[in-house]
This record gives structure tokens, sequence and C-alpha cells, in this order.
């Protein structure tokens, strides 16, 4: 059985006929970490939508095979079910919902696609402190609407708090690191550290070197122009904080 979770060829992909992704090339395997790196414009932030699902997003050739499956055919609900994660760049409010409801409604569904039951009240609640406890969020928060009055860090929290619950086998993170101080900026780092397993994968997109000294990647890419024109370990980290992406080619 082959280990290989995500597998992306010569995709290409825009918005309102403008072409963003020119030809990405990769491949994830199960248990590791990738960093996605570039700057402002390179595609990164299209990337995880077009993983995601978005509608407004427009593949126009290639392919993406999720876990032996065609994740192109899928619809966004569908990959969440199958277990992709996108925690976004901007987490957005939700106004009237609860934390704990909004958990509750989306572990059922999942359950629901995967022919399971509903979780009981008593395992809701029991994983639900413990995943608050990961990312060391006070209890009184799940019963906040969903990051109504949150602090930057408190919506980042919230979406590692997110995932943790949901138990993705591919996690997309999408510059979670965005307007985080240090001590945020760790435990979200520490709350993605502990949620790693030989079993599932992340794709940590960023645009800075401080979030991968917290999460160290098994490979990074630089995504410049819509295309991957550079891989390696993590020794390519220190090169582009040493030369800018301005240095970096293929």
């Amino acid at each position: 059985m082959s280990d290989i979770l995500l597998e992306i060829k010569d995709l290409h992909a825009g918005i309102e006929g403008r072409e963003i992704l020119k030809g990405v090339d990769l491949t994830i395997r199960k248990g590791e970490v990738h960093a996605v790196m570039g700057p402002n414009g390179a595609g990164k932030s299209t990337l995880s939508a077009v993983l995601a699902g978005r509608a407004d997003y427009t593949v126009t050739s290639g392919s993406v095979t999720y876990d032996g499956r065609d994740l192109l055919a899928m619809a966004p609900e569908e990959r969440s079910w199958a277990g992709i994660f996108l925690s976004f760049q901007y987490p957005v409010e939700i106004p009237g919902v609860s934390i704990t409801n909004f958990m509750k409604a989306a572990l059922n569904s999942r359950r629901k696609a995967q022919g399971l039951p509903e979780f009981s009240p008593s395992e809701f609640l029991k994983s639900l402190k413990e995943k608050m406890a990961l990312v060391q969020m006070k209890g009184e928060f799940a019963k906040r609407e969903v990051n109504v009055g949150f602090s930057g860090g408190e919506k980042k929290r919230n979406e590692i708090f997110q995932m943790a619950m949901l138990e993705p086998t591919l996690s997309i993170l999408d510059e979670t690191d965005s307007g985080l101080d240090v001590d945020a900026l760790r435990i979200v780092a520490d709350g993605v550290n502990r949620l790693r397993t030989p079993e599932t994968a992340s794709i940590v997109i960023t645009h800075y070197q401080r979030l991968l000294e917290y999460i160290v990647p098994d490979v990074v890419h630089v995504l410049k122009a819509g295309r991957i024109v550079r891989t390696g370990g993590r020794e390519l980290v220190d090169l582009i904080e040493t030369k800018g992406y301005d240095g970096i080619d293929g």
C-alpha cells in the first residue's frame, strides 16, 4: 500500500480568468510536514484554496490525488469528511453560534458521512476539554460565539483547537503565524506538533522563518510566480533568510 497521501501533478488554476498556479507538482507522504514558502502573490493561498475546494477558484488543468481519490472531483464537504482541514489566514466570525455547538455539528456531520453514530454528550465533552487544554484555551471559550470578539491570537488558537477536535489526515495551515506574538506562536505550534502522527501530514504555508523554528518541516518548497522553483530540507529556510526570495531560483 502506498504511503503517498497527496500527489499534485502539473496543477494550473486561477480566479476570475487570471491564472495563478502555473504547473505545480508536489508529493506528500504520510507522516511528513511540508513547508510552502514564497513572496506575496506567489500562489500560496491559491494552492490552499484549491485543495480545500473553494468554488471561486477554477482548475484549468492538472490532477490532485488524495489518499488514492480524485480530490478535484470531490465537493468541499466531502474533502472535509475525508480528513482535509484548512486553517484560514483570516478566520471568520460566526455570530450566534457557540464554539461548542459549532464543533458538535461539524463532528457529527462527518460521523454521519462515515456511517457512524453521533457522539454521546459525555464523549463529546470529554474530547472538548482535552483538546481545549492542548491549546491552552480556557473552558469559558466553549460558550463564546465562534471568533466573535477574539484577538488575532485567540482566533488562530481556536483554529488549532478545531483541528485537534476533527483529527484530520491532511492539515493545511495557511499563514497561521500571521499576526501572532511569540507566546501565541509557541502555543499554536505546540498544538500542531502534538497532533502529528505517522499516518497524517501537514502543509505549512508561511512567509517567514520564525514559525518553522517551532514546527520543523521535513521538506521545504519555494513557490514563486505560480510554480515550485526549489525543494529542499530545513537548510532551505536558512538560505531564504540569507538571500531572500529574489535569490532563490530553480
